[in-house]
């Protein structure tokens, strides 16, 4: 009997139900539209971790849900896909769960009731996984002590640690940033981490950043590359991509830097699109030997196949699907 193959990425956070609606449009205030139901499983911990997994990485996921129907249909996807997982019960919570509205051009609103996924206490995370990480990956929908607990655990192991920082709540302390090698904001948790840090706040009442007025989405996107990048080292963490949409990503390291862009595609559902790129970075760095641009270039792939398909973690792409892709794109650039 063969030995099991052990994780090389563990991700702890959070497992979401998603309820989903399909509408021509975004409903006004008062307004009622129609649309289309479709439920499935999500939540940006399982969605990274699924992503990982299905990309080929030995994944482990540890999360909590409540004792409901839908943390059932938690642990049956996941072993349908291949996923390890800790799912932790809280008898006295339910599965959290997300309600999520996508447009025609699949733009998404989304509203989330977290449940047992504050629950998740350090102590409920086993430490087995970790022994044979190779990256260790968080997020912002579990309680910030577990996150930190997570953090410190993966870095004295000499796991990778990866935190992405969505979603950024108001009571997100900067000191998880010491613990984190690799940051993956978007946007607006970019712009809301630079307006936090007290270095990065100091820097941007300085030329040039002061000149686009205050830091919104717009004030990033004017800043030019050299710019950013110092605007990146500010936040202290050795690697920084910045997950950009349609744009594609930047990526920060203590000495160089790059823009990568997106792969056009035709866009089904945004939903996941972060998570998929997350999840896809953790899978590269095993797969690439911890080359993060290599890794960024995967993830790239891996979020664009992801958009092109409804659903968030029941659309993430398997390894035939990225190398396929992959391969379509580089003869389509020669």
């Amino acid at each position: 009997m063969s030995a099991p193959v052990l994780p090389r990425v563990v991700v702890v956070g959070s497992f979401m139900q998603d309820l989903a609606f399909y509408a021509r449009n975004f409903p006004r205030p008062g307004e009622t539209v129609m649309g289309e139901f479709r439920p499935g499983p999500g939540g940006k911990g399982f969605n990274q971790a699924v992503a990982a997994a299905r990309a080929g990485a030995a994944t482990h996921f540890v999360g909590a849900v409540g004792r409901d129907a839908f943390g059932h249909g938690a642990k049956k996807f996941a072993n349908g896909v291949g996923l390890r997982t800790t799912f932790v019960e809280k008898p006295k919570h339910a599965t959290g769960t997300a309600v999520i509205t996508i447009s025609e051009d699949g733009q998404n609103h989304i509203v989330i009731a977290p449940g047992a996924n504050l629950a998740l206490h350090k102590q409920d995370v086993p430490l087995d996984p970790f022994r044979s990480a190779h990256v260790v990956v968080c997020q912002g929908e579990s309680d910030y002590r577990t996150v930190a607990h997570v953090l410190k655990t993966a870095r004295k192991t000499g796991a990778v640690t990866v935190l992405n920082p969505a979603p950024m709540r108001p009571e997100f302390d900067c000191a998880l940033l010491r613990h984190t090698e690799v940051l993956i904001p978007n946007e607006s948790e970019f712009i809301a981490l630079a307006r936090l840090h007290p270095g990065c706040a100091a820097l941007l009442r300085s030329a040039p950043y002061r000149d686009h007025g205050e830091f919104n989405e717009s004030a990033l996107h004017a800043l030019k590359a050299d710019a950013l990048h110092r605007l990146c080292r500010c936040l202290q963490v050795p690697i920084v991509i910045l997950t950009l949409g349609a744009r594609g990503c930047f990526v920060s390291q203590p000495d160089a830097y790059l823009r990568m862009n997106a792969h056009p595609v035709e866009v089904v559902d945004t939903t996941g699109a972060g998570d998929a790129f997350v999840g896809g970075f953790a899978a590269g760095l095993v797969k690439f030997k911890r080359n993060v641009v290599e890794a960024a270039n995967f993830a790239n792939a891996v979020a664009a196949l992801a958009v092109m398909q409804p659903g968030t973690a029941d659309a993430m792409p398997n390894t035939r699907e990225i190398a396929r892709f992959m391969r379509e794109r580089a003869h389509a650039v020669r």
